[in-house]
């Protein structure tokens, strides 16, 4: 018969001690992990009792940013030519819109093209055929975001001021557009979640959990006015009046509940 000592018993109960502190700590975190899988909206068996509601909700503000891009165009015998006719122009155009307090960070070239410009003569059976090229066209736009609105007439006043025929915006938006978002968002939840209460009162049942939960697109947007032309030369008036009108965010959402 094998004789065990006591110091090999104390040995192996300590062993044995310390595999089961092993899989307890397995089971625990595997019975966690399990319960984090169940945790978000709709997780775990599929209901089979559901009433579904919507929600809406609307926040209005005064935007406090625009955006205006115009172009500048110049042709001439070569690229190079065309080129640098571009450059001066639009330097001198920057210039001036940066005593207005336009900073560096907020003008940016959004597009650079260069095309030939070609002579078409007819042939006999009146069909146009490509020529030589006589030049070049170089088009430069430029996109400026303006932090002071107020100063947005200004801009466009000093831009058709420096001889800039062509202009787009401009566009109105909220700078800290995601708090809006989300303000609109929990406005649309309430609701939804005030719908669903009353309903499950009136139909005798009580709720149980959300299955699933959507959320529409929100549809930012600010009216303005286009900005005014002199109709005989083309150019900006000095100061253009542009209203800024109010910005619209809009959320609306729609939540699944379990009853019983």
């Amino acid at each position: 018969m094998i004789e065990i000592s006591k110091q090999e018993v104390e040995k192996i109960s300590k062993a044995l001690l310390a595999l089961l502190v092993v899989i307890a700590v397995f089971f625990v975190f595997r019975i966690a992990s399990v319960a984090k899988e169940y945790r978000y909206i709709g997780g775990g068996v599929s209901a089979s009792n559901v009433i579904s509601v919507s929600g809406s909700g609307e926040v209005f503000a005064i935007p406090d940013t625009a955006t205006i891009s115009f172009t500048v165009r110049n042709e001439g015998a070569d690229v190079k030519i065309a080129q640098d006719l571009t450059t001066a122009k639009v330097d001198e155009v920057l210039a001036t819109i940066k005593d207005l307090g336009i900073e560096d960070k907020d003008v940016k070239t959004t597009s650079y093209v260069s095309n030939p410009k070609y002579s078409y003569e007819k042939t006999t059976f009146y069909y146009p055929v490509q020529g030589k090229i006589t030049g070049y066209e170089v088009a430069q736009t430029i996109e400026v975001k303006v932090r002071d609105t107020a100063k947005t007439g200004e801009v466009l006043g000093a831009l058709g001021t420096a001889g800039v025929t062509e202009t787009y915006g401009p566009n109105y938006t909220v700078d800290d557009e995601e708090s809006l978002i989300a303000e609109a968002r929990q406005m649309a939840i309430d609701e939804a979640k005030t719908k669903a209460e009353e309903l499950a009162n009136q139909l005798g049942v009580r709720l149980v959990r959300i299955v699933s939960f959507n959320e529409g697109q929100y549809s930012p947007f600010a009216e303005s006015k286009a900005v005014s032309y002199d109709s005989m030369t083309g150019a900006m008036n000095p100061t253009p009046q542009i209203p800024v009108g109010e910005s619209k965010i809009t959320s609306d959402v729609y939540i699944t509940y379990e009853i019983r």
